[in-house]
């Protein structure tokens, strides 16, 4: 586990919470995996019924930490897997996930959402997915998701061009269902993690089953988008922009 996952259960929810401010929740290995345990513990506890993801004010994920990537990148270590269990985790996940998201969503903190059953958003959050700024590429079988959710050109603009999506962009693309003021953001999601887990539990997750469809597919782009990312972390572009990164991170201001 991670001293910086919280996980807490109360009324059929199992609350995750990413909970390293100092970092905006820069997600390290650890995270993933601790991430990935909770899917499974919900998944396994007939008591819960609904989990709900959140962050910390003002930062829901930084996405990766760029350490990892640049000790990877610098042929230093092979890598871990556990991003992509966490991800086939909430690909896959049996019951019902919802995010509640204020501020930044960088990366997958973005394509994580397109896997929730139901996102609320504070009107501060902001979603963007620097994949080939840093010489790498879309995630989480978001290069499939995405068309399909929001069309070609919205999907090229934020995975292919990294631009910054608003939360009003993010509703309006299909992966953020509500918009809220940042104070009422945790108890708006909460509420909606509630009204999942008070529903009828067959019944919902039979619903839930149908309007998802088959995760085959998903799966699959996933595991194939990972080899390419995976091939990708040791390329020169990469290495040069995770190296850019890591000094610009360390410049002070004069």
């Amino acid at each position: 586990m991670s001293e910086f996952i919280d996980i807490s259960a109360q009324a059929g929810v199992l609350t995750v919470r990413m909970n390293r401010a100092d970092k905006k929740n820069a997600l390290t290995s650890e995270m993933y995996a601790a991430l990935a345990g909770a899917l499974d513990q919900a998944a396994e506890d007939a008591s819960i019924r609904a989990t709900l993801i959140l962050g910390v004010p003002g930062a829901f994920t930084a996405g990766n930490d760029i350490g990892d990537f640049l000790k990877v990148a610098m042929g230093g270590e092979r890598g871990s897997n556990a991003v992509f269990d966490f991800l086939e985790r909430i690909i896959c996940a049996k019951k019902a996930v919802v995010a509640g998201v204020d501020g930044m969503a960088i990366g997958v903190g973005t394509t994580m959402l397109m896997h929730c059953d139901y996102v609320v958003a504070s009107q501060v959050s902001i979603f963007k997915t620097p994949f080939v700024d840093l010489g790498i590429l879309p995630e989480a079988g978001s290069s499939l998701i995405a068309p399909g959710m929001m069309g070609h050109h919205r999907a090229f603009a934020l995975l292919a061009m990294g631009e910054t999506f608003s939360a009003e962009d993010a509703r309006e693309a299909g992966f953020v269902n509500r918009v809220v003021p940042s104070a009422e953001l945790e108890d708006r999601a909460r509420a909606a993690a509630a009204e999942i887990a008070s529903k009828p539990a067959e019944a919902l997750r039979i619903a839930r089953d149908l309007v998802r469809g088959d995760r085959a597919d998903v799966l699959a782009r996933m595991r194939e988008e990972a080899v390419l990312w995976q091939d990708r972390l040791k390329s020169d572009e990469a290495r040069t922009a995770f190296m850019a990164f890591m000094q610009k991170g360390q410049k002070k201001p004069a």
